[in-house]
């Protein structure tokens, strides 16, 4: 029995003398990616390829306004109120179409770029581990508590933009 104990001590001591000796990085994906050049330009350029989009929209929104305010101005006969509420109507139902397509068509976009973009960032940080002799590296996500010595994301940032320049 004394001697199942003394190997479960060893044991217990060779683990935590182990673990004394793994070095930690932490980093936050997320801060990384979105601080690099190239997720900046990708936004900038998703602003102004949907642009017009919004734009359309924001005039749809303005249009169905105006026709509300005809309704309740009261001065429309009611073979007028009933044609200004059938275009309120349809109006409301393009507006929506609209929207969700628009909605649909930038977390597309945004996925696409987020996930090409996430791969590389984990090539980069898998690179500062190794250079760094880091033997894991923990999201910021899934962390309570780190020393900011043991916070590698603006390396990796930097890494990244270094490692995939972004072209005018």
């Amino acid at each position: 029995m004394r001697k199942l104990a003394g190997v479960c001590i060893a044991l217990v001591l060779g683990a935590a003398a182990v673990s004394a000796q793994s070095k930690v990085g932490v980093v936050s994906m997320q801060a990384a990616l979105l601080g690099t050049a190239e997720m900046k330009k990708a936004q900038a350029d998703l602003e102004a390829k949907y642009r017009p989009r919004q734009q359309q929209i924001e005039q749809l929104q303005k249009d169905i306004q105006d026709l509300q305010a005809k309704m309740q101005s009261g001065k429309l006969s009611a073979d007028g109120a009933a044609d200004v509420q059938a275009q309120g109507q349809r109006k409301e139902r393009e507006l929506q179409r609209m929207d969700q397509d628009l909605r649909e068509d930038v977390d597309r976009d945004r996925q696409s770029i987020l996930r090409g973009a996430g791969q590389r960032m984990a090539e980069v940080v898998k690179k500062i581990a190794d250079q760094k002799g880091l033997d894991v590296v923990i999201d910021t996500s899934t962390t309570y508590y780190f020393k900011p010595a043991m916070d590698i994301t603006r390396d990796a940032t930097a890494a990244y933009d270094q490692t995939y320049p972004v072209k005018p």
